[in-house]
This record gives C-alpha cells, structure tokens and sequence, in this order.
C-alpha cells in the first residue's frame, strides 16, 4: 500500500470514527506503528488532523476528506463513466458541472474532446467549443489553460471540497440558461431521488438542475441505495445517469421504471 492510500485510509477512519488509535490502525492497514505516527505526523503537519498522545483526532469542529483524497476511490470506473459523458455533449452546448472527483474526470474528459475547437469561417468572431459553467474551484483552474472552452465560475464561500456555495453562487446560477448540467452525487436512491452530504451543496446542484435543458448524474455503483442528508432532486428530474457496469440489476430496473435512462460503462 502506497503513503497516498495508507493517507486517504487513514483519513477515511478517522472522518468515520471520529478517533484513530496507532495500534488499531497499524492493524487494520497491516503496517507497522511506526509508520502509522510518521503518517499521522505528516498529515498534522496539514492541518487534516490533531495528534493526541497514541493516536489522532479530527481538526477543528467539523471534519470532511478533502477532495485530493477522494480521488483514487474508484478511478478507473470514474475515468470510464466520464468518457461516457463527453460522448453525450455536443459541440457549441453550455454544460454545468458542480464539484466533486467524478465531474472531475468528466471536466478532463471535455477537455480532451473539445480541446480543439471548432472550424471558423474567414472573419467570423471567434466562438467556444464549449461553454462551461461550474462551481468548483478545481475544475475552473484545470479549464481555464483551454482557450476553446469559455469557463463562466460562480461566486460563493468556498468548501474544502473546491467547491463555492451560498446566495452568491446561486445569484450566479439563476442568470445564466444550460443546455445540460453533470451532476456528481453522494447518494441516489429509487424513492428520495439523489443527495448530497451538505444541504449547501445540495441546494447549489439543485439550482443546477433547474437551469437546464438536460440533467445527467454520474456516479459510480457504490453511491447506489445510499442516503445522504440532504436531497437535490427527485428522479423525474434527471434524464441520464450514467454508471459503470457494478450497478445492481434491480436497481437500473428500478432507476428504468423511474423515467431514467442508465448508461452502464
């Protein structure tokens, strides 16, 4: 187990426990107690936690895993699920993307598609291949070194998830029309629709939903039958959810019944 994994299982424990013991931990990753304080030392150096004599604690009041630390969960399935995604967005279409490591990848997975352009015509003003709207922080920055994609970023109080939430992403938001929104999520669930941890975060992705033409939600397999504590929207909004091909048959029977094209990856 590499320190970036070791890192992310730590983080991972202690966001679930609340507490990390040395000994226990050392255990659980099958490493030795000297290694599990060099890593709980470095990642207080970070500020992502508090070392207390034989173990560590969450830093500050509230605690999330930073998004850095999220990426690796899952990856091969997210870069598929992204790829996916681009094939569904046209050329000269204004897509939103809200935060989170899958709509990562999709941003990525956009970028490589439309990277180029579009051919002009003698004298025309020049036009962006696509538009994007997002608000998160991260994706922004990695767009923005593309000059054929327009990058339009919301205001708003940053989370350590990149992402800017509040009355000033949303005054944002209700000014501007999407032909599709992608849409990462912390849970989805056949009868309460799709969730987010954060009900800020959730209120932003709704506002996203209401904007556009299309709602397509991406996730992996594992987010399937899990609730989160506040909700987006219902099913009847989401048009696509595209998915890779863990995804319970029950469950892409249900999501079908529900109105909702699956796209398994």
């Amino acid at each position: 187990m590499s320190k970036h994994e070791r890192w992310n299982t730590l983080l991972e424990l202690l966001a679930a426990t609340g507490r990390l013991e040395v000994e226990e931990a050392a255990g659980t990753l099958d490493v030795s107690p000297a290694t599990i304080r060099r890593d709980l030392d470095e990642l207080a150096e970070q500020r992502l936690l508090v070392r207390t004599r034989g173990g560590a604690v969450p830093h500050g009041v509230s605690y999330e895993l930073p998004l850095r630390y999220k990426s690796s969960r899952h990856a091969s399935e997210k870069q598929r699920i992204a790829a996916a995604v681009a094939e569904l967005v046209h050329e000269g279409e204004v897509v939103g993307l809200n935060g989170g490591t899958t709509t990562t990848e999709v941003a990525r997975a956009l970028a490589l598609r439309f990277g180029g352009g579009m051919a002009e015509s003698p004298g025309a003003p020049s036009a962006p291949a696509l538009t994007v709207v997002t608000n998160a922080l991260n994706i922004a920055g990695e767009l923005a070194v593309r000059p054929q994609i327009k990058i339009v970023v919301s205001g708003g109080v940053a989370r350590q998830t990149y992402e800017l939430v509040g009355p000033l992403a949303a005054g944002v938001l209700n000014e501007v029309v999407l032909d599709v929104v992608v849409l990462g999520v912390d849970g989805i669930d056949p009868d309460l629709g799709i969730m987010a941890h954060h009900e800020d975060e959730a209120g932003i992705s709704r506002l996203f939903a209401e904007r556009a033409s299309r709602v397509v939600v991406v996730t992996d397999s594992s987010k399937m039958g899990r609730r989160a504590f506040a909700r987006i929207c219902d099913l009847d909004r989401v048009d696509v959810l595209v998915t890779d091909a863990a995804m319970p048959a029950e469950a892409v029977r249900r999501l079908t019944d529900a109105g909702v094209e699956v796209v398994t990856v």
